[in-house]
């Protein structure tokens, strides 16, 4: 199992980013937006009808041990351009609920990932930040992670030291 990023930062991190990460997607808001058909659902599981880099996206984040998001914060959501790749992916967990705490969740398609780590960055107030931790471990349990990790940046340069610690 490999980690995937899925990042918004532009591309001259996208060649850092390749060079630790096998898997990076790029959210330049190019990709067609997600339409809806369930057909990565119901039809042909995990794949997506649209002829794209996001065709298997669902199997790519289905075999990540990892998944981290890198997003600017968007009133303690996800960007767009981010928010489209995660929608394009939808076929990762099953059609089907299940409860926990009493709360409806989707059953994970697959299991066995470790965590769910989202790095935001951008301007947030506090109740952005409790929204956006509300969120991620929503999304941590939908797409079946055991865990989820969320740090916020003030700016991108901010988030540029800590992305180089790790090169």
């Amino acid at each position: 199992m490999e980690n995937i990023v899925i990042h918004d930062l532009g591309l001259k991190y996208e060649e850092l980013l390749n060079k630790k990460y096998k898997n990076v997607f790029f959210a330049d808001g190019k990709y067609v937006q997600c339409v809806g058909c369930f057909s990565c659902w119901t039809k042909h599981p995990t794949e997506c009808f649209i002829k794209d880099k996001l065709k298997n996206i669902s199997k790519k984040i289905g075999a990540s041990k990892n998944l981290i998001i890198i997003t600017k914060n968007y009133y303690g959501m996800y960007s767009p351009q981010i928010k489209n790749i995660l929608d394009r992916g939808i076929g990762v967990s099953l059609p089907l609920t299940f409860y926990i705490k009493g709360q409806m969740h989707h059953i994970p398609r697959y299991k066995n990932h470790e965590k769910l780590i989202i790095y935001v960055y951008g301007k947030i107030t506090e109740d952005e930040k409790a929204t956006f931790k509300f969120l991620a471990e929503r999304n941590m349990i939908n797409l079946g992670y055991k865990g989820f990790q969320i740090k916020f940046y003030k700016n991108e340069k901010e988030l540029e030291k800590v992305l180089w610690k790790f090169y």
